[in-house]
């Protein structure tokens, strides 16, 4: 059974200690023998109705009781009074810039004629009135300001042995409602949910209100929490703030809280008995649930989700971006010397003035992009095939792009000019390789040994190699450094007596 009330006289009395003769609210109710938080209800009472001795000692018992407690004279006992609906008064609160002594002096004004409440009262009487919500309801969500999200702890079997999870998504305002089911709960899943959320309310908040996951929260701070790159980079893209819950504190977001236990009872418990082959048969399941639960009605107050969601979040959220966010994931990569840089096995270039720097690598389904800084410097189109080179034009160093230029032939050309045995030597030496590139710097080392030595002791040492079945650069080079290009043997059996073996034993022609 409630506490009985206290009779207005023994209240009267208690005020008039307090107030009049200055007690302190023990002496008080020590004096009249009550309890002292009995004595100080009634002072706060009186207090927050703006009354002081003076009004209080003129006033009859009726008077007074009106005065502490209109709430109990609002509907019966005090029928001049008009009492305002408070459920349009706390959806009201929702819109930007919205407070209570605005909404007091419209009422004020839409009642001209008949007898409303001082701010005081109307105040209290709202607060008395909100306390009938459940707690979740009773915060004030500002329209559009917003979003909580989180995923379910049940999950949704599929047919194949795995569960579908289920993430949530509710604006604080409207508590308008996004379900997906997902694979997992890893960060791209929840970059996925979001997305998805902000695309189904056509718009976007000014803040996100998640846990603290680590697939979301890479540093869990009561203060300066931080999420992790690839979050931050979805609200970089979209221009909204994350701002996670304080650890181990869920009245933070108890909107999502509730939001999950009503997509528990009204949507999962539904297809608890379905027959679910994939995640993609889980979300066209999910779909016209999550439409009768929005546009289903509110126990307590006027409207639907949907009804609200359109009259007050959804102009108060900011315009898309164009294009929808692609999940992207961050690693840091080192130039190499060769002004590439490594992921996954594939090589991808960078400006060559960058060489042994440290840059941030953004990895999305079709695209390589790497920062300094903060600062794009190459943005490449991903490639899988491992040990391949990606490389453009403008990251090559001049000399490097001039080397490209050679072609096969070409140097063959510049070997056929200096003579015959020298155009021959360095096309068998570009055929030793599986790709001849390989041999270019040879090659080009083999032709530059003519500004030494001249082009005939060249062709000479050229001609003596092939003879000897050797075309390596270093035993064209041990020949013209020992002058063995001088005497041009008919076999390769003059070289086999004693006074060569010098020559022999460095291998020029091994």
């Amino acid at each position: 059974m409630p506490p009985k009330q206290m009779n207005t006289r023994m209240i009267k009395e208690a005020l008039r200690y307090k107030f009049e003769l200055g007690h302190s609210l023990e002496r008080t109710a020590t004096a009249l023998k009550i309890s002292k938080g009995v004595v100080a209800k009634y002072v706060g009472l009186s207090k927050a109705a703006g009354l002081d001795w003076g009004e209080i000692q003129a006033m009859t018992e009726a008077q007074l009781q009106a005065r502490l407690l209109p709430g109990k004279y609002a509907d019966g006992g005090n029928a001049s009074y008009v009492y305002p609906d408070f459920a349009q008064v706390h959806r009201e609160l929702s819109r930007k810039g919205m407070t209570l002594m605005l909404l007091w002096s419209e009422h004020q004004s839409n009642n001209a004629k008949g007898r409303t409440y001082q701010y005081s009262q109307y105040c209290e009487h709202y607060r008395r009135w909100a306390k009938t919500l459940k707690r979740s309801m009773r915060q004030t969500h500002r329209a559009g300001e917003k979003l909580f999200v989180d995923f379910a702890g049940p999950t949704l079997g599929l047919s194949d042995g795995t569960q579908a999870h289920i993430f949530v998504a509710a604006l604080g305002a409207s508590s308008y409602t996004f379900v997906l089911a997902t694979a997992g709960q890893k960060t791209v899943h929840w970059i996925e949910g979001m997305v998805g959320a902000l695309h189904f309310i056509g718009g976007t908040p000014q803040l996100i209100v998640p846990d603290n996951p680590r697939a979301v929260i890479a540093q869990c701070d009561r203060y300066e929490p931080r999420a992790t790159d690839s979050v931050l980079d979805f609200a970089r893209h979209y221009g909204v703030s994350i701002l996670p819950a304080r650890p181990h504190t869920p009245q933070d977001k108890a909107k999502a809280e509730s939001a999950v236990q009503v997509v528990e009872r009204w949507i999962m418990a539904k297809l608890r008995h379905a027959s679910l082959a994939s995640v993609d048969d889980a979300n066209r399941a999910i779909r016209p649930l999550l439409k009768a639960l929005n546009e289903r009605g509110f126990q307590k107050l006027p409207g639907s989700r949907a009804s609200v969601f359109t009259e007050i979040d959804a102009p108060a959220l900011s315009s898309l971006p164009l294009q929808a966010y692609e999940v992207a994931t961050f690693k840091t990569v080192r130039v190499h010397v060769d002004y590439h840089v490594e992921i996954e096995r594939h090589h991808y270039s960078v400006p060559n003035a960058l060489v042994g720097q440290s840059l941030d690598a953004r990895l999305t389904r079709a695209c390589v992009e790497l920062l300094h800084r903060g600062q794009r410097v190459a943005v490449h189109a991903r490639n899988t095939r491992a040990g391949g080179f990606t490389t453009l034009d403008v990251h090559m160093p001049a000399a490097h792009l001039a080397h490209r230029d050679w072609t096969p032939q070409r140097l063959i050309d510049w070997g056929l000019s200096i003579g015959v045995a020298t155009g021959g030597l360095i096309q068998k030496l570009l055929e030793r390789f599986k790709h001849p590139e390989h041999g270019y710097r040879a090659a080009l080392g083999l032709l530059g040994l003519s500004k030494r030595y001249g082009k005939d002791r060249l062709e000479a040492a050229c001609s003596l190699a092939l003879t000897l079945g050797t075309c390596q650069y270093r035993h064209v080079k041990g020949i013209l450094v020992s002058g063995r290009d001088q005497v041009k043997p008919t076999t390769p059996d003059l070289w086999s007596s004693p006074e060569h073996d010098h020559v022999r034993g460095a291998g020029y022609y091994q």
